[in-house]
């Protein structure tokens, strides 16, 4: 089977040097094994990701030289490859979990949760306690008259452990009940949730390996899950440090300084490459270097495990 690797970033502001070196390893990931690469871009929530903002999102990855063989501009059997044109398969998805009688109605706010009593991730997130897992179809109909509101929908997460061992990070495990709880698979919105998406689309195009930041880890789980009950073939994951800033902050599209409007004013995008990969352990220096030419050095052995923090004045 042909390798077949992804870059899906969300397009809510311009890509940044987290985003790129993503970019950079899904890229080298899948071509080092004579493979392919789609990129895909997840604007589900199209408020915070207007169209433009992907259109910029393909010119900046293309001005990167880390080209693709399916997707925007490109085309491909699978288009297409945006995820707010492809809810229609969500939709489908979603009703054949219905179908086997795993989703409920939820009618607690993201507010209601975090005020009330409900057990917390190390990450923040509340592990959903169960408020409405065994409402009745009356006892909801009511809620749905006393709020005025719409569910959100979620999967009954069963009693078991979900294991994998990640590519990079090694062995990983959760016991969903308890580390998680049932999770979203459509918010109360009508917007569908990124774990069921991501399932989805992932599956329909082929991947056969994701590769993305190791803040998504404790996300693979639920998604395995989805892939087994939906009878999806599972890809292989590997999941890379993240990148901080000198004073040990998340990079993220906020740091001005380290977005590709400010980056691409100061720096060829070789140079870019070439910095990111030394931080990356595969480049030696920080020298220039091109996709293409990184492709030798490239071995995942070399990427640190931990986060990655930027030295002051490489940028």
């Amino acid at each position: 089977m042909t390798a077949t690797g992804r870059f899906a970033p969300s397009p809510s502001g311009r890509i940044h040097l987290g985003n790129i070196l993503c970019c950079l390893l899904a890229w080298l990931s899948a071509r080092k094994k004579g493979g392919r690469v789609i990129l895909r871009i997840e604007d589900l929530d199209t408020a915070r990701c207007p169209r433009q903002y992907g259109e910029q999102m393909c010119r900046d990855i293309r001005w990167l030289g880390l080209n693709w063989d399916e997707g925007p501009d490109v085309g491909g059997p699978h288009a297409p490859y945006t995820q707010s044109d492809r809810t229609a398969l969500y939709q489908a998805a979603l009703e054949r979990l219905e179908g086997q009688g795993l989703v409920y109605p939820c009618f607690c706010t993201r507010a209601e949760l975090h005020a009330a009593s409900a057990p917390h991730r190390e990450d923040g997130q509340v592990i959903y306690p169960g408020t409405c897992r065994h409402l009745t179809a009356e006892e909801a109909a009511e809620k749905a008259r006393r709020t005025g509101r719409s569910p959100a929908l979620r999967l009954r997460v069963p009693e078991e452990e979900i294991a994998f061992t990640d590519g990079h990070m090694g062995e990983y495990r959760e016991f969903l009940a308890r580390d998680c709880g049932d999770f979203l698979l459509r918010r109360s919105d009508g917007m569908f949730a990124y774990q069921l998406a991501v399932v989805v689309d992932d599956a329909a195009m082929g991947v056969t390996e994701v590769v993305r930041g190791a803040d998504l880890l404790s996300s693979t789980p639920r998604q395995l899950l989805l892939y087994r009950l939906l009878g999806l073939q599972e890809p292989a994951f590997y999941h890379l440090p993240l990148l901080l800033d000198s004073d040990g902050r998340r990079l993220s599209k906020r740091n001005a300084d380290a977005g590709l409007d400010t980056l691409g004013e100061r720096y060829t995008a070789p140079e870019i490459l070439g910095k990111l990969a030394f931080l990356a352990g595969f480049n030696p220096s920080a020298e220039a270097r091109t996709g293409e030419s990184l492709l030798a050095d490239f071995d995942w052995e070399k990427v640190p495990k931990t986060d990655i923090r930027i030295p002051e004045g490489l940028f």
